[in-house]
């Protein structure tokens, strides 16, 4: 789960025209957000700051004439990039897979196990048996 910590979310895009003439939309963006460690199940803030550089792109073949510095983002129906959905992806992709504090941190101790593994029990080999009829 994962929550904001703060209403504040800061944005710095530039808006530019490159060398060879492509729309570039790059900057970086930061938030604290609380998330809930997966080791101790306690809550945590982490601040997430993603940086990013697309080019608009209106089409898949433009996507593939794009070079391979950026990122395209499509254009939507009006021809308009919404930089709001932008942002918010990054910082989805931002989100650690698995959320943990760090071990210094955590209520958990780093050598924690849960339960214990069973013995595994002797079981005949099922290729045993052609071993018997050679």
């Amino acid at each position: 789960m994962c929550q904001t910590r703060s209403e504040q979310v800061q944005v710095n895009a530039t808006f530019d025209v490159d060398e060879v003439g492509l729309i570039v939309i790059s900057g970086s963006s930061s938030a604290t957000v609380a998330l809930t460690c997966q080791r101790c199940t306690e809550e945590f803030e982490l601040e997430l700051e993603v940086s990013f550089t697309f080019s608009p792109v209106k089409d898949v073949e433009a996507e593939a004439e794009l070079p391979s510095y950026y990122d395209a983002i499509e254009l939507d129906e009006n021809g308009e990039v919404n930089l709001l959905e932008l942002v918010e992806d990054e910082f989805l992709l931002a989100i650690p897979l698995i959320p943990r504090h760090s071990i210094k941190d955590c209520q958990s101790p780093a050598d924690s196990v849960w339960g214990k593994l069973p013995e595994e029990l002797e079981k005949p080999s099922p290729f045993d048996v052609l071993k018997k009829l050679k």
